[in-house]
């Protein structure tokens, strides 16, 4: 009547299937059927495809948030590539604000490259951005300390951020930098000058008055030799009258030109008048001519320069001023007291031909002229620690040896010498002092050595130590002299600047152009608009500096 119910057989995979398609129970095949082909069995990857899990999602999405995260900057050309966690590592600099939202807005982003881009030294840059990755701020070799601490002020970087390492590289640049300043070859007037660009919305300025005028070239012609033909006409004049000067002092001194005369005075002791002859030593009238000559002109060109330089506090400060005016006071002070007889006028007059010598100190006026004279004068002044370091060495090698000596030559006294120092110059560790820096100098003036095998032992160590110690902080004062050596003759053999470089602005057709009402950032702009200035005068002088 009705077939049979269907009796379903559970299936641990696909639940309860039909009885008619249970493995278990398979159905006859049918006569007129084909014959069943044998389907190829799957490969054994397909199947270790098909068990294992599908590829999760998430690092699809890492990868996309690494690739909105990473921060392309173009540096003179050179792109660099980086993540915006590395540039918040020095929050507050340059490079930091690229990390922000409205980046984009406040620097100069391509929008077609990704990229920001900045018109600074590349080469610089990769130390800079290297700091940001280790923590770690080198200097390169090869670039001059002025332009990279340049560097360092635009990306926002402390200088003092340099490793310990190429601190003294740096710090050598800047020193260098500094020497080029001190030997700065004088420049002359030459051919007139353009007048002065207009300031910026600013007023014409009134012409110059006569003393604005001149007061620069009558202070070339004093102070610079090489300004013009006249400063150098009075520069030989004054190398003339500094190098008379000096050979008159040294004449003064000697007995050819030294007279003694007797000179007779009344004294005068209570009610009693009497006289008295007195012997001086009087030089001879025309070596004094000859020194006042040269004082006046000392004078002269003291008060010219006194009056014409640019600024007052620094000539007084400057010690190549105080030598000339302590070496022309006492000649005047002289002239002044000779025609007094009083006590009183007497010993001062004696004290200032005492102070004479501080007319020597004139040698120094010849550093205005001589450039290797500035170098020695930079060399020693660079090298202060080294000779304080040098001082040092030698005042303990001084202290030592000489207590080693004095005891040493007491080895060999005779017994009935109480005192032990019968037989030896070195009767007390003072007198030492002298032999040992004598010895340690390597200068051996003879007049005190060992008498003893062991005093002569203590004279060897002590010469060997000398040379030990100069021989350490010299090649460091030398290495200086070099140096500054170099920067001078370099800076006289630098030919001179005419027109100094000056950037030009932006010009019609350029990605940095565009007009006052244009939006900086515009989306056809590969480059952010700079805004031309608004003052007219300030156009007018960028056109004349064109022109230029």
């Amino acid at each position: 009547a009705g077939s049979p119910p269907t009796v379903g057989v559970a299936s641990p995979q696909c639940g309860r299937v039909p009885a008619a398609h249970a493995p278990c129970a398979p159905s006859p095949p049918r006569r007129d059927a084909a014959p069943a082909v044998p389907s190829p069995s799957p490969h054994p990857l397909l199947l270790l495809s098909r068990l294992s899990p599908p590829p999760p999602v998430a690092p699809v999405a890492m990868g996309w948030q690494a690739e909105r995260d990473k921060v392309v900057i173009n540096v003179g050309g050179v792109r660099h590539e980086t993540y915006r966690s590395t540039l918040q590592t020095l929050p507050g600099t340059r490079l930091a604000g690229l990390a922000e939202p409205g980046a984009a807005a406040r620097f100069d982003y391509d929008a077609g490259a990704g990229e920001f881009f900045f018109d600074r030294h590349p080469a610089v840059f990769a130390y800079v951005l290297n700091y940001y990755r280790t923590g770690k701020l080198h200097c390169p070799a090869d670039v001059c300390g002025p332009l990279f601490e340049e560097e360092l002020a635009f990306w926002g970087i402390d200088e003092t951020d340099v490793e310990a390492c190429c601190w003294m590289n740096y710090r050598q640049h800047r020193d260098a930098e500094e020497a080029l300043d001190s030997f700065e070859s004088p420049e002359g007037p030459g051919p007139p000058e353009p007048a002065e660009p207009k300031r910026l919305c600013l007023e014409e300025g009134r012409p110059a008055s006569w003393w604005r005028r001149w007061r620069p070239r009558l202070w070339a012609l004093f102070e610079d030799p090489y300004s013009s033909r006249m400063a150098r006409y009075v520069a030989f004049a004054s190398l003339f009258f500094i190098l008379i000067s000096i050979t008159t002092f040294c004449l003064e001194t000697h007995e050819a030109f030294n007279r003694v005369i007797n000179k007779t005075e009344t004294v005068t002791t209570g009610n009693e008048t009497g006289t008295q002859v007195a012997v001086e030593v009087e030089t001879e009238p025309f070596l004094t001519y000859v020194e006042g000559l040269c004082v006046v002109w000392f004078t002269f060109e003291f008060l010219m320069r006194v009056s014409f330089c640019p600024d007052k506090r620094d000539f007084i400060k400057s010690s190549l001023n105080i030598i000339d005016f302590v070496a022309i006071l006492p000649f005047y002070l002289e002239v002044g007291l000779r025609g007094l007889s009083s006590k009183a006028a007497k010993d001062v007059l004696g004290f200032l031909r005492v102070v004479r010598f501080v007319r020597i100190l004139r040698i120094f006026k010849l550093t205005r002229h001589f450039v290797g004279l500035r170098v020695l004068g930079h060399t020693l002044r660079a090298s202060t620690n080294e000779f304080l370091l040098l001082v040092i060495f030698l005042a303990l090698g001084v202290l030592i040896f000489a207590t080693m000596i004095y005891y040493a030559e007491r080895i060999g006294a005779d017994p009935d010498d109480v005192t032990g120092s019968r037989h030896t110059y070195f009767k007390n560790i003072p007198i030492g002092f002298w032999w040992a820096v004598v010895t340690m100098t390597t200068l051996g003036y003879g007049d005190m050595y060992p008498m003893t095998w062991s005093g002569m032992l203590v004279g060897a160590l002590c010469a060997l130590a000398g040379v030990l110690t100069i021989a350490m902080p010299v090649p460091v004062i030398v290495n200086n002299f070099g140096m500054y050596y170099s920067l001078a003759m370099a800076k006289q053999k630098l030919p001179k600047k005419k027109n100094k470089h000056i950037p030009r602005p932006p010009q019609p057709g350029s990605p940095g152009y565009g007009s006052p009402g244009s939006a900086p950032n515009a989306p056809g702009s590969p480059r952010g608009t700079r805004r031309p200035p608004a003052c007219p005068l300030a156009q007018e002088e960028v056109v004349e500096i064109n022109r230029a």
